[in-house]
């Protein structure tokens, strides 16, 4: 363990998690920490100091630990649980990628928009197709994504892809290559697994249209 109380990952790159048993590379797992009054904290940048406790990025998996008591069990102690933990950590899972997008287009290396995204793609300039969960499957096809793994980010909806840059709702964007594009692919990932893996679509509601600015 490190002197600022975190475990040392000179160990390797993947974790156990507390429901399954299973091991797997951190990436595919959130990470938890108990506060010092007992609660349990998630830790998606794996920066909070004390003993790690790691469930799969499955909201289904995460509902078994809080409903069976695994991290009374992973932490030997009695802990407390935030009220609506599943749904908290999908909002921070969301609000992670959202804030790489957002980085992402201040870096200049990330536009919005069908016409804009188009140019992206034909020019080959755009490393990934970044398109909402909800919008309609006519308005995706309309658009192709570049070869290769995790080239077409689907995990967020029109709001929240929106979000990163300044408008109501975004259906189409596109990200260069880079350093940060590849932290957006990864945490992007991590999100689709929490949100899909295991009971399949669940964004509701009404498909979401074209590109529509505030």
């Amino acid at each position: 363990m490190t002197r600022g109380g975190r475990e040392d990952d000179a160990d390797g790159p993947e974790r156990r998690c507390i429901v399954t048993g299973e091991v797997g590379p951190k990436a595919a797992l959130v990470r938890f920490v108990l506060s010092p009054e007992g609660e349990v904290v998630p830790d998606l940048l794996g920066r909070l100091p004390g003993r790690g406790m790691w469930v799969t990025a499955d909201a289904a998996i995460l509902g078994r630990a809080v409903a069976k008591n695994h991290f009374a069990r992973a932490a030997r102690a009695q802990v407390r649980l935030p009220e609506g933990l599943v749904g908290l950590v999908e909002a921070l899972l969301a609000r992670r990628v959202v804030e790489l997008v957002a980085l992402a287009r201040k870096s200049g290396v990330a536009v919005s928009g069908f016409e804009k995204v188009r140019d992206w793609l034909v020019q080959g300039r755009a490393a990934v197709l970044l398109q909402a969960a909800d919008g309609s499957p006519r308005e995706r096809a309309r658009l192709r994504p570049p070869a290769g793994e995790g080239a077409h980010v689907t995990s967020l909806t029109a709001r929240e892809i929106g979000l990163a840059f300044g408008r109501e709702r975004v259906i189409h964007a596109a990200l260069g290559a880079g350093g940060v594009t590849l932290r957006v692919v990864e945490e992007a990932a991590r999100l689709a697994r929490f949100r899909y893996s295991g009971h399949g679509e669940r964004v509701g509601g009404d498909a979401a249209g074209k590109d529509r600015q505030v």
